[in-house]
């Protein structure tokens, strides 16, 4: 099974050859938490103009404030110094294109397996799941009221962030 990673553990062994550790914590130096896509185009860090150790990063399809999500911010911020979490989605997102049914679907017709168990949370309106999720993370009563809480749209084609959802009114 390794010959599958051959590639990756061979640029592990270069990277790890000339390493030098930084001595950063594992805190939040930024005292940020950013939730975002797994979609490979976006570069939390350097979008943000941050660098290793600034941020939690937390990235899942389309970038939803799910439960994991919610349990990894209540340790992040209670733990780890973070003060600030932006969520951001992306243009160009294909859950944003999708229905849960057609995922399952092609997921049925492509290897045949059976999806219907799970809940992909697909998203039909980019902007209400934004503030949607946002609310979610400002009513969980596990983390702080004065928690500053954003959401975003990350436009792949350009780079630029816009806030769609700062959380404190009705969106």
């Amino acid at each position: 099974m390794t010959e599958a990673f051959s590639d990756l553990l061979e640029a592990n062994a270069g990277y790890a050859a000339g390493y030098r550790d930084p001595r950063l914590e594992g805190r939040a130096a930024r005292g940020l938490a950013v939730v975002t896509c797994m979609d490979s185009r976006i570069e939390p860090l350097a979008m943000l103009g941050l660098a290793k150790g600034d941020a939690k990063i937390l990235r899942n399809a389309g970038a939803r404030v799910t439960d994991d999500v919610l349990r990894t911010l209540v340790l992040a911020v209670h733990l780890l110094a973070v003060r600030r979490v932006m969520v951001v989605a992306h243009t160009d997102c294909r859950m944003s294109k999708v229905t849960d049914e057609q995922v399952h679907a092609d997921i049925l017709a492509g290897s045949g397996v059976d999806t219907r168990s799970l809940d992909f949370g697909t998203i039909s309106d980019q902007r209400a799941v934004l503030a949607h999720d946002v609310r979610r993370i400002r009513s969980s009563p596990y983390l702080p009221a004065d928690l500053a809480v954003i959401g975003c749209v990350y436009d792949v084609r350009t780079g630029a962030l816009e806030v769609l959802a700062d959380g404190t009114e009705d969106e």
